[in-house]
């Protein structure tokens, strides 16, 4: 724990750094993004743009409305002047006003302003603040030349609801002196007349394109005028090309311009943080590659040089202070040394082990190999010296080694083909009550087999695994041969199949010799029968590891109960079909509770 904590400490500000870093990373790039936005929002609706960031920045409390100095400096800037008005209709915050503003509204007012967005010679955009308890009411309003100029038009040169042919030539003419173009529109949006250069061959408005082109200006590369005369429907649009778009707010830019300064200085100390940690841990790290690559060549013993031990350790053998992080660490290695060191002595055992079972596998091919190879050679020296039955029997020798040679073959194929597991499209839903039911009854009808007793015991219901039907009925072959030629003869084999909160069960029980704790400690390895020398029942040695090989390549677990004089009981744990790998099967004790 101790070594856990100080990591824990040693690293954690290093993570607060670079925290701090991505923080104000986050900061910047978010006032970054919302000057982006806000900047191109006003750019597309200005001046409506202004006034929708007016109304989101604006705190009003107790009567009072507290407008930002910037939007004061804009406002101005921009010729246009703001008013904010109560339910009672009352002006509580004015700023650029002009004087023949009035400072109360009537509701008549109100209205005239919504449907003519005139007040006056002001063109005016509102916007209701709907935050408080109480709305509020935001007009903005300025004087708009491209209007202005449109209505002195219509009062000079308008004849029912079209230019008079006899002014055409001289507001053409002011037309292009003003660099814009004039559009009469009926009330289905087909353009009736058409005036000035740049109007082009465009024939109608869609019912939208008018409010958006007033809405968003911004987006169109033209302002435009709107005036609807009443008696005859149609609408005339002064066209005037777009002036420069606003620019951005100096506060942002401020803002911005500190939060860069901030970051960069929070870069530049993570940067020396980080120098200064890689610098201090790579030293350990540069002593521990040392000690790899020793402990790589299977130099265990020698875990610290004489010079690393210096580097390490003070003359009085205690750490040095650079070190002292990494104190369980070294001591860990010196650990991990001594179970390297041990795991290369067992190895060795391991190959000892292996060299032995080569051994009596080469022992069990040529005792067969040599009575083949010397009743080959009586035949060959003097075939016509030997009788019929002679003969026979001769050739019922060869024929007897020879299956057991083939057999222990077929053995040791299969051990190395069960290494690699069975493929997974080999694995099919099976009824595991059917299976191992046909398996025994296969043996009950079995005339060779007198001397053992058959029970099986098993479910109604299917009970399903995921399995191959093959090598499933080669694991019950070997489990039950085994059963049958290590036991006196009638002897009474239990086959049970039960399903179990691990998975569905395969006991088979006997009450046959049992086994000392030896035999069942080797039962499971490979070739345990073929190093016992004096054993004499026949097989290759290899049938209890071809089974355990099996299971396992099932996904399943075997385990093992048996005592002297009181029989063996072997118990597989298969998962059932569709059930999840997360369960440890419990193979320890059979249903008895041995």
């Amino acid at each position: 724990m101790r070594l856990r904590r100080r990591l824990a400490f040693h690293f954690t500000y290093q993570l607060i750094a670079f925290s701090a870093f991505m923080f104000c990373f986050i900061i910047v790039l978010m006032f970054f993004l919302i000057s982006h936005i806000s900047n191109e929002e006003i750019k597309r609706n200005f001046p409506a743009g202004v006034l929708d960031s007016i109304v989101g920045e604006t705190v009003a409390e107790k009567g009072s409305v507290q407008l930002e100095e910037h939007w004061k400096v804009l406002l101005q800037e921009s010729g246009m002047w703001l008013q904010v008005v109560d339910m009672e209709g009352n002006v509580i915050h004015a700023t650029n006003t002009p004087s023949d503003v009035p400072s109360e509204y009537s509701v008549s007012t109100l209205l005239a302003i919504k449907e003519e967005r005139r007040l006056g010679k002001y063109t005016m955009d509102w916007q209701m603040d709907l935050f408080y308890k109480e709305p509020l009411l935001f007009l903005a309003g300025r004087v708009d030349a491209g209007s202005d100029q449109l209505l002195d038009w219509v009062a000079a040169y308008e004849k029912d609801g079209l230019v008079d042919p006899e002014f055409e030539r001289e507001l053409q003419g002011k037309l292009g002196g003003a660099g814009g173009y004039l559009h009469i529109i009926d009330g289905e949006g087909r353009i009736v007349q058409s005036l000035g250069e740049g109007a082009g061959d465009k024939s109608e408005y869609h019912p939208l394109e008018i409010i958006a082109m007033q809405e968003q200006p911004g987006t169109y590369s033209t302002h435009i005028a709107v005036f609807r005369d009443k008696n005859s429907g149609n609408t005339w649009i002064y066209h005037t090309p777009q002036d420069e778009a606003l620019g951005k707010r100096p506060m942002m830019n401020e803002l911005i311009r500190v939060a860069l300064w901030a970051m960069m200085s929070v870069l530049l100390l993570s940067l020396a943080i980080a120098i200064w940690h890689g610098y201090r841990y790579s030293r350990p790290l540069l002593l521990f590659t040392g000690w790899f690559e020793r402990m790589g060549s299977g130099a265990y013993e020698e875990v610290l040089t004489p010079k690393d031990r210096k580097r390490v350790f003070r003359k009085n053998g205690k750490l040095r202070m650079r070190y002292k992080l990494y104190k369980e660490v070294i001591h860990s290695f010196y650990r991990m040394a001594e179970q390297l060191a041990e795991a290369e002595r067992e190895r060795e055992r391991l190959e000892r082990n292996r060299e032995e079972w080569m051994s009596g596998i080469s022992h069990d091919l040529r005792t067969p190999l040599s009575s083949i190879q010397g009743y080959s050679y009586m035949l060959e020296s003097a075939p016509n010296d030997w009788s019929a039955e002679e003969l026979r029997e001769m050739g019922t020798v060869i024929r007897e080694k020879g299956d057991y040679m083939l057999e222990l073959i077929d053995d040791f194929s299969l051990v190395f083909r069960l290494k690699s597991t069975i493929r997974p499209q080999e694995l099919i839903p099976l009824d595991l009550n059917e299976l191992v039911r046909r398996c025994v009854l296969k043996y009950v009808n079995d005339a060779t087999l007198n001397e053992a007793t058959f029970t099986y015991i098993g479910g109604e219901t299917p009970l399903l695994v995921n399995g191959n039907a093959k090598w499933l009925q080669r694991l019950m072959d070997n489990l039950i041969i085994n059963a049958v030629k290590h036991n006196p003869e009638g002897v009474k084999i239990e086959v049970r199949v039960e399903s179990r909160p691990g998975g569905a069960a395969i006991i088979v029980a006997d009450q046959g010799n049992g086994m000392d704790e030896e035999t069942k400690a080797n039962l499971f390895e490979r070739y345990y029968r073929g190093t016992n020398t004096e054993e004499s029942v026949d097989g290759s040695g290899l049938g209890m590891s071809i089974a355990k090989a099996i299971v396992e390549a099932h996904a399943g677990k075997v385990g093992i109960w048996s005592e002297l004089g009181r029989g063996t009981t072997i118990t597989v744990l298969l998962p059932e079909a569709g059930q999840g790998d997360g369960d440890e099967p419990d193979t320890g004790k059979d249903s008895r509770g041995k």
